[in-house]
């Protein structure tokens, strides 16, 4: 018996051994799915990107056209307070803001859904620009 317990002591710590490694896999595994959802949320290099009415007038309004839109879109960085993510991955909006290439500082609202975005509504945190949008 005393040769033998050595070599039960070792299966014993195997044992132990893969089922910790199983669990921090299972654990991993869970992490990076959690972390592969937050990514895929805003699709930063969309097939499509699309504006609603209302946008296209906040853009006008506030001389924002779609190249510093897309630019916002790639280089901005997400106020999660601004954001509304609940609901289904198409009904969640992105505030995005950062500083446009015409030193605009934008907030730029956006909603993915699938391999498109759509522009809610286009911010300007700087000017109070005068603009008449109400019914769109």
């Amino acid at each position: 018996m005393k040769k033998a317990k050595p070599y039960i002591l070792l299966t014993i710590l195997v044992v132990v051994a893969i089922i910790i490694r199983n669990c921090t896999s299972k654990n991993n595994t869970t992490q990076d799915k959690e972390v592969n959802i937050k990514q895929r949320g805003l699709n930063r290099n969309p097939a499509n990107i699309n504006y609603t009415k209302h946008a296209r007038c906040r853009m006008d309004c506030r001389k924002v056209d779609e190249r510093e839109v897309v630019y916002i879109l790639k280089n901005g960085k997400i106020n999660y307070q601004k954001s509304d993510l609940k609901g289904s991955d198409c009904n969640k909006k992105y505030a995005v803001e950062g500083v446009s290439q015409d030193k605009q500082k934008l907030r730029i609202i956006f909603s993915p859904c699938n391999n498109e975005v759509t522009v809610i509504t286009c911010i300007d945190l700087n000017t109070d620009w005068e603009c008449n949008c109400e019914g769109d």
